[in-house]
C-alpha cells in the first residue's frame, strides 16, 4: 500500500505551473480523433485519465503519435472513421471516457463495450444512456441500464430537446456529441451553466453550435462533411491550482505564483469563494490560449480568513473544488457550511462523507448533511492516518491539510494523485519550508 508521510510547514515559497487541464486534454483527443486531418495537441495532460481516452481512440484506428515536450499529432479520421475495436474499452477510472465516449459511439455503426476499474463501474451511468436512448441509440448497461460495463450497437440517431435533471459537464458534452451525430437540432438546457470546454473547442472546429444562457443547441451533420483539425496548446488545470492556492492561504508567509492557470469562468467559482473569505489572491496576466482564458495566480498566506456559506447555484464551478475547499474552511473564523453538493455523492469516491470523517480524524467538529457539510474553524489541526478512498482529489486535499497540521500525518493509498496530478507530492515538497 502506497503511504504518503507529511509534516507541518514553515510555508511555502516559489513559483508553480500546475498539470495540463485534465478535461481540456480529454476533449482535445477526442475531438481530433473525429476531425478529418492532422491535429496537433501540445502540453498534453500525461496522467492515467487522459491515457485512458488515448488508449481508447486508438483501439478505434486512430493513430497518435507522441512527441517530446507532451506533445501529440493526432490523425482524425473524420466524424465515421473510427474502427469497431477489437476487444472492449477500458476507461480506467474516468469518467469523463466513458461518458462523453458513449455519444460518439452511439452515433457510429458498429459495436462497442466500455469498461473501467471497480470505482468507475459504482458510477452512475443511466444519466447519459436514458438520453441516448430517446435518441435512437442501441445501448444498455448493467443493472437496469445503471452502472458499466455498457454496450452500444451505434445507429443513426436523431434529434431531441432534452432538459438535463443534474447540473453535469459530461452530460452536456456527451449529447452534444451525439448530437453532431443525429437528424436534425439537439437542444439541451442545463440546470445551472457547467464547465463549457466542449462548446468552445467544438465551435472552434467549425461545429454548428449555438448557445443562449442556460440552452445548448447543435445542428446535426448530414453526412461526413468534417469537423476541422486543431491546433491547442493545454493551460494549467485550474482545479489542480487549487490546491497549491489553498496551502498558500493556510500556511502562514507564504507566498507563490502559480503560472499558466486556465480562468475559465465556469471553472473558477473557488476564485470568488476565497475573496468572499478575505483571501490575498490577485489573478495577473490575464490572455487567451487556444480560446481558453490563461492567467498567473498570485496567493499570500497570513490572512484571517472567514467562514463562508456555499450553495447549489455556484457548485458546477467549483465542484472538483470541495475537498480542498472543506480543508481550506478549517482554518477559517466560524462555520462553513457547503450545501447542493449531493453529486459529490457519486463521484470517484462519496466525497462528502470521506471529507466529513478524515476530517474528524485531524480534530475538526464537522457535521454531514444528504446534500453537504458544516465546518467549524478555525481548527487545529493534528496529524493522524488517514484514506483517500483511492480518489486523486482527496488524497491531495489531505496532503495540503497536513501541512497546518501537529504532528505527521499519514495518507493511505496516495498514489492515486497520478489519476491527474503525477508529481504532486515532490512540487509540495519542492516549494515547502
Amino acid at each position: 500500500m502506497e503511504r504518503a508521510e507529511l509534516t507541518k510547514a514553515g510555508s511555502l515559497k516559489g513559483e508553480i505551473i500546475p498539470p495540463p487541464d485534465k478535461s481540456i486534454s480529454h476533449r482535445a483527443i477526442m475531438f481530433a480523433s473525429i476531425a478529418q486531418g492532422k491535429s496537433v495537441v501540445k502540453n498534453f495532460l500525461r496522467a492515467e485519465d487522459p491515457i485512458s481516452t488515448m488508449n481508447a481512440f486508438r483501439s478505434m484506428g486512430i493513430e497518435i503519435e507522441e512527441k517530446a515536450g507532451n506533445e501529440l499529432i493526432i490523425h482524425g479520421k473524420g466524424l465515421y472513421g473510427l474502427k469497431e475495436p477489437f476487444d472492449v474499452i477500458d476507461c480506467g477510472n474516468s469518467g469523463t471516457t466513458v461518458r462523453l465516449i458513449s455519444g460518439i459511439l452511439s452515433g457510429n455503426p458498429f459495436f462497442s463495450v466500455l469498461t473501467g476499474d471497480d470505482s468507475l463501474k459504482q458510477r452512475p451511468m443511466a444519466r447519459v444512456i436514458a438520453p441516448l436512448k430517446e435518441m435512437g441509440a442501441g445501448i444498455s448497461a448493467r443493472d437496469g441500464d445503471k452502472y458499466l460495463p455498457i454496450a452500444i450497437k451505434g445507429r443513426r440517431l436523431k434529434a431531441i430537446d432534452y432538459r438535463m435533471p443534474v447540473a453535469s459537464a459530461q452530460v452536456k458534452s456527451c449529447l452534444i456529441l451525439a448530437g453532431l451525430y443525429a437528424d436534425g437540432t439537439t437542444a439541451i438546457t442545463e440546470l445551472q451553466k457547467s464547465r463549457d470546454h466542449t462548446e468552445r473547442m467544438l465551435k472552434s472546429m467549425g461545429a454548428d453550435i449555438q448557445i443562449d444562457d442556460l440552452v445548448i443547441k447543435v445542428k446535426g451533420r448530414s453526412g461526413d462533411m468534417g469537423l476541422r483539425p486543431i491546433d491547442v496548446t493545454v493551460p494549467a488545470d485550474f482545479s489542480s491550482a487549487a490546491f497549491f492556492i489553498a496551502a498558500a492561504l493556510m500556511v502562514p508567509n507564504s507566498e507563490i505564483l502559480i503560472k499558466n492557470v486556465c480562468v475559465n469562468p465556469t471553472r473558477t467559482g473557488m476564485l470568488e469563494i476565497i475573496k468572499n473569505m478575505g483571501a490575498d489572491v490577485r489573478v495577473e496576466n490575464v490572455r487567451d490560449i487556444s480560446g481558453e482564458p490563461v492567467a498567473d495566480i498570485h496567493c499570500k498566506g497570513n490572512v484571517n480568513l472567514k467562514s463562508v456559506k456555499i450553495g447549489k447555484d455556484i457548485m458546477p464551478s467549483l465542484i472538483d473544488e470541495f475537498p480542498i475547499l472543506c480543508v481550506l474552511a478549517t482554518q477559517a473564523e466560524g462555520v462553513t457550511e457547503i450545501r447542493g453538493a449531493e453529486e459529490l455523492r457519486v463521484k470517484e469516491s462519496d466525497r462528502i462523507k470521506a471529507m466529513a470523517t478524515e476530517l474528524k480524524k485531524l480534530g475538526v467538529e464537522v457535521e454531514e448533511y444528504p446534500d453537504g457539510i458544516s465546518i467549524k474553524g478555525k481548527a487545529s489541526l493534528k496529524g493522524n492516518v488517514v484514506e483517500s478512498y483511492h480518489d486523486h482529489r482527496i488524497a491531495m486535499s489531505l496532503a495540503i491539510a497536513a501541512l497546518a497540521a501537529e504532528g505527521t500525518t499519514t495518507i493511505n493509498n496516495s498514489s492515486c494523485v497520478d489519476i491527474s496530478f503525477p508529481g504532486f507530492f515532490e512540487e509540495l515538497k519542492r516549494i515547502t519550508n
